[in-house]
């Protein structure tokens, strides 16, 4: 019984939201944080890469043959039409990388349009003086 609650402790404090998160002294950068949060906690980045990405997004506006009572609004042998519409928008998209040093490891942080949006290791940091 006791290597199953050491094991679900682990499981949740692997999938807990702070895990995700980035510590910067005694504060903490998570995913939804503006870029100004970041920069206040954790200061410049060691290096910074930007780019605009283009992202198709599809929206879809179908007419039921139902009305609100349950009742078929259209004879049986009708079919459902609907309209769709695509849409390309922009996002400006940066990279941040964070380089603690060699005893931590560096750090990418991605935000899309100003919002962090996610956090990824990226191996040992370099040994600094």
């Amino acid at each position: 019984m006791n290597r199953l609650n050491c094991f679900v402790f682990l499981f949740c404090l692997l999938f807990s939201g702070t895990t995700f998160a980035l510590r910067c002294g005694h504060s903490l950068v998570q995913p939804g944080d503006y870029k100004e949060e970041v920069i206040d906690k954790c200061g410049e980045p060691d290096s910074v890469e930007s780019h605009y990405e283009r992202r198709g997004n599809v929206n879809r506006a179908d007419v039921s043959q139902f009305n609100f009572n349950g009742q078929r609004r259209f004879p049986s042998n009708s079919f459902n039409y609907g309209q769709s519409n695509y849409a390309e928008i922009e996002v400006f998209v940066e990279e941040w990388i964070y380089d603690f040093g060699s005893l931590r490891l560096r750090k990418l942080l991605r935000f899309e349009n100003g919002r962090l949006k996610e956090i990824e290791n990226r191996g040992k940091g370099r040994y600094r003086r």
